[in-house]
């Protein structure tokens, strides 16, 4: 009997020896931002409860950080004081400022075998800002493009065709016109918040880009991009289609909500927002060009910092997968008003069914067809900073286009020397 249990217990001993060790439980926080409307703390949590709950050895805190500026900054400050952060989803133009401080790692240095697919399934166009020197160190998760949201009974009432938005700039003044009376104003785009975003969108559609692809250099200055922002003055000083001075960004959905505007540019990420609250028929469509259509991507991209372990960067990894697989980034664009991030996402039935019962959930990756990059250089909060300046500057009437754009370009010149 003895013997027995001596043996039986030897056994056990040499079992416990040989079984498969618990996978240590990782902890990982994740900076995020809210910067624009609708209920996205509650989708995001939900995102990582679903995570969480396939993947137990895994524990995400997100912390919500305010808008993409704010998030950088907090998360940075969180990093440089010790505490822990592993990943966070930061402005896609913050790439190059991150590279230059050293502060996070590039994707190809910790994805596996197997994952290069992976890796090429999103949209080029949303890749770009990501992407540099031949590394990739952003993945798109929280995408937009600028579209033009429009009120259709405003358009019936003034006689125009509901179902057809301004292809052209002479089309949105002449449309402008016939939408604008005593209660309302044709059309209105935010110059705070992203003014540098708009600004881009029209320069764009003026055949004029205002970065190199290398991030060194800016064209401010250029006559077709001082045309551009004398066309935007134009609007409000010589139209009389938008308001004088500046619009607010972060109040300019309520406005066209409560019908203070026929038109508006804004993120395709207020869709949802404005599909849930708006008591009239809306529409939603691509912007107008002049020499071209288009508009800038924006948004965010997620990060993963330096500092983290090689078990933090696999399961931070793990997440982003999780986060961005066709049937997460569906539903998160049905939630949003964000775009899929890649292709599948659109192929899926949950997002196909979706799309044929609103059509405009659509037009923003659409638009991805004439879409750039979002302006970004090294120095980029200090180049975006001296551009917005000028823009509100010229807006206000402190500055003549030419003068506010002149200084931009200078000042810009001076803080990107360093790195040519």
């Amino acid at each position: 009997m003895t013997r027995t249990l001596t043996v039986a217990a030897a056994l056990l001993a040499g079992s416990a020896l040989v079984a498969p060790a618990a996978a240590e439980q990782v902890n990982l926080t994740m900076y995020y931002p809210i910067a624009v409307g609708g209920p996205l703390t509650k989708v995001v949590d939900g995102m990582v409860a679903e995570f969480e709950e396939q993947n137990p050895d895994i524990s995400v805190e997100a912390i919500y950080a305010g808008n993409y500026d704010d998030t950088r900054i907090k998360a940075l400050a969180a990093l440089n004081s010790g505490d822990p952060a592993q990943l966070a989803v930061m402005f896609s133009i913050d790439a190059y400022d991150l590279i230059e401080q050293d502060m996070i790692v590039p994707f190809d240095d910790v994805v596996g075998e197997g994952d290069e697919e992976w890796l090429e399934s999103f949209y080029p166009a949303l890749m770009a800002n990501g992407q540099i020197e031949g590394k990739t160190w952003g993945i798109p998760f929280q995408r937009s493009t600028i579209v033009a949201y429009y009120n259709k009974d405003m358009f019936r009432e003034a006689g125009l065709d509901p179902e057809k938005a301004p292809t052209s700039w002479d089309e949105l003044v002449e449309m402008g016109k016939a939408l604008t009376n005593d209660d309302q104003y044709g059309i209105m785009i935010p110059s705070t918040g992203y003014p540098y975003w708009m600004f881009q969108a029209l320069a764009i559609q003026n055949g004029k880009e205002l970065m190199s692809d290398d991030g060194l250099s800016t064209n401010f200055d250029d006559p077709e991009v001082v045309e551009t922002l004398e066309f935007w003055k134009s609007l409000s000083t010589e139209h009389g289609i938008m308001p004088e001075g500046t619009v607010e960004w972060g109040t300019l959905r309520q406005a066209f909500l409560e019908g203070e505007t026929a038109m508006m540019w804004h993120s395709t990420g207020n869709l949802t927002a404005v599909k849930d609250a708006a008591e009239f028929d809306f529409g939603v469509a691509m912007l107008p060009g002049n020499e071209r259509l288009g508009s800038p991507t924006g948004g965010g991209n997620f990060y993963i910092f330096k500092d983290a372990t090689e078990a933090e960067r696999e399961a931070s990894l793990e997440l982003i997968k999780f986060m961005t697989s066709p049937e997460q980034a569906a539903e998160w664009s049905i939630q949003t008003g964000y775009m899929g991030v890649s292709p599948a996402a659109y192929e899926t039935e949950k997002l196909q069914a979706y799309t044929e019962e609103f059509a405009p959930a659509l037009v923003a990756r659409d638009q991805l067809e004439h879409a750039v990059a979002e302006f970004s250089t090294f120095e980029t909060a200090r180049v975006r900073e001296g551009l917005n300046n000028a823009i509100q500057s010229a807006l206000t009437g402190t500055k003549t286009p030419e003068e506010a754009l002149s200084e931009a370009q200078e000042a810009a010149e001076r803080q990107l020397s360093a790195y040519r």
